[in-house]
């Protein structure tokens, strides 16, 4: 299975912004870091918004920050949200001449709730807690 670019870039803001709780950042910011186009990163931003993980404040000293803690943020909740639909594979479009006797579908289908089940257990804090001082200074945070 492969994950889209748009579901990387939404968690690796949520590391950031993990890494970063105690304040608010600005989407340049991010964009700078973690080396990711501003302007992709502005449909990231609003999307991860969207569905509540992260909250906006505009304004002069606006910016972004989680919407709950890291600890609450599963990462398979992401990555369902962010990716829409994961069949891997589509037998009725078009329609496969064996989608009728096939099993290939419900064993990828089987796979793919693996692959979650993997990333249900878990959190955007389990992915900064042991890392978290060399993630701060590969990304410069202080």
């Amino acid at each position: 299975m492969r994950l889209t670019r748009f579901t990387d870039n939404s968690l690796r803001v949520l590391i950031y912004l993990a890494l970063s709780e105690e304040r608010d950042i600005t989407i340049s910011e991010i964009a700078q870091k973690i080396a990711i186009p501003k302007n992709h990163l502005v449909k990231v931003v609003h999307s991860l918004a969207k569905r509540n993980f992260i909250k906006t404040l505009r304004g002069r000293n606006g910016g972004i920050r989680l919407n709950k803690t890291a600890k609450e943020i599963i990462v398979g909740d992401v990555v369902r949200m962010m990716e829409g639909q994961l069949e891997v594979i589509k037998c009725f479009e078009p329609r496969c001449p064996l989608a009728t006797s096939c099993r290939l579908r419900n064993l990828l289908s089987e796979a793919t709730d693996a692959f979650l089940l993997v990333l249900d257990k878990y959190s955007i804090y389990d992915l900064v807690e042991l890392r978290e001082d060399q993630l701060k200074k590969l990304l410069n945070i202080a």
